[in-house]
């Protein structure tokens, strides 16, 4: 972030999903650093409210309305500002290729995440990616395009950023294994029994993090633990068997690396998104903040415990998924994702969301080596398989079931 004379210089960042959970947080880090960081580009799906609020704001070169029907409202309320405005899923694909980025922060939620981020790979822009499913799905092909791009990818969820760091001076020597903690989400130490009754007002009540409604959702049934097993074995270049989960119900130490010697590196801190989002847009640059410190005397006990993986399936249901690889692990995201969303609609139990995914997980064709192609086939059939088994086959091609 400095150039040869050692001045500062902007970082121009494009937001993908700048009206979630991470694209708001990501906003208030730039805000706070304006010395640092500038918007170039701001894009989001359905919320053209807040969006053209955000544009308001912070002055993007352009922003992107994923849904057309509201183009024409963003539109009128930011031309007269001479910010431009596109729309639909193609333009989102190519503004990502605007030279006047530097850095894209990946915040979209789920499959939908994968094209933008896989175009902006192509284009030769560094990402901080925060949109987990990119790798969960296509980790084998995003790493080999980021590679011959000589594109950077630094990691914004807080359990990776925490390995990322730790690993700093370190990338010659060999890892032993990776520690992912978790938090254990609302329902830790719960019986099958209790969870049966559960409703999406208790899950959505996570004791540590503020997230957004899916990631809290992945939270509480351990699906996003899993998902994150998956990121971690193409981020880092492990096996499987290198990588374990352990429930950290004070979420403090973010995640620990284990080298060949025994020797053990942990990154702490309280608890807020904020800390990796500025990490992965100022890297390699550690940028002042504000943030509220961590202190040892407000927590004399740290703890650790096993993660009950028969209660929680959708961790197991994950490490089975990158096992086999291929296109299993993107039939296990995609029928989360509908399994996710009935259950917010109250149209599905806690304890069934597994039961359709591994249900997906075993009649949808498995493809040992996918193309793109083969895994937006795969997407779909698993979204529809998905919702014939929540909602019924009258349901299997209504998105807004």
């Amino acid at each position: 972030m400095q150039n040869s004379r050692g001045n500062q210089v902007k970082r121009n960042i494009a937001i993908l999903g700048s009206t979630g959970s991470i694209g708001s947080q990501a906003l208030e880090v730039i805000k706070s650093n304006p010395q640092a960081f500038s918007i170039e580009v701001l894009t989001a799906q359905n919320n053209a409210g807040l969006l053209i609020k955000q544009a308001m704001e912070y002055k993007p070169n352009a922003v992107v309305i994923g849904n057309e029907s509201h183009y024409n409202k963003v539109k009128d309320a930011l031309e007269p500002h001479y910010i431009k405005v596109f729309c639909g899923e193609k333009s989102l694909e190519d503004i990502v290729e605007f030279d006047g980025i530097d850095i894209i922060l990946t915040a979209m939620v789920g499959f939908a995440g994968l094209k933008p981020t896989l175009k902006a790979i192509q284009a030769g822009k560094n990402i901080a990616l925060a949109n987990k499913e990119t790798l969960v799905v296509a980790g084998n092909l995003i790493t080999r395009e980021a590679m011959e791009a000589g594109v950077n990818i630094y990691p914004v969820d807080s359990e990776h950023s925490a390995i990322f760091q730790c690993m700093i001076g370190e990338f010659h020597n060999p890892i032993e294994k990776i520690y992912l903690t978790a938090s254990g989400g609302p329902f830790r130490k719960k019986s099958r029994e209790f969870l049966k009754n559960v409703k999406k007002e208790d899950a959505l009540k996570h004791p540590n993090w503020d997230m957004g409604c899916k990631i809290t959702i992945d939270s509480a049934t351990l699906m996003n633990k899993g998902l994150e097993v998956i990121e971690a074995r193409w981020l880092f270049a492990l096996k499987p068997d290198q990588i374990k989960v352990i429930v950290h119900p004070q979420s403090i130490i973010h995640s620990i690396v284990q080298f060949e010697d025994g020797s053990m590196k942990a990154q702490m801190g309280l608890p807020d998104m904020k800390l990796p989002i500025q990490y992965a847009l100022g890297y390699p640059n550690r940028v002042r903040s504000d943030f509220p410190r961590f202190d040892f005397v407000d927590y004399p006990e740290l703890t650790f415990e096993q993660p009950d993986r028969e209660t929680f399936r959708n961790l197991d249901l994950a490490y089975m998924a990158m096992e086999k690889d291929g296109n299993m692990p993107c039939i296990l995201n995609a029928a989360n994702e509908i399994a996710v969303a009935a259950f917010l609609k109250d149209k599905t139990g806690f304890l069934d969301m597994p039961e359709v995914i591994e249900k997906c997980m075993e009649k949808i064709q498995y493809i040992q080596d996918p193309s793109l192609d083969d895994l937006c086939a795969t997407d779909n059939e698993a979204r529809k398989l998905a919702r014939e088994l929540f909602y019924g086959s009258g349901h299997a091609n209504n998105e807004n079931c």
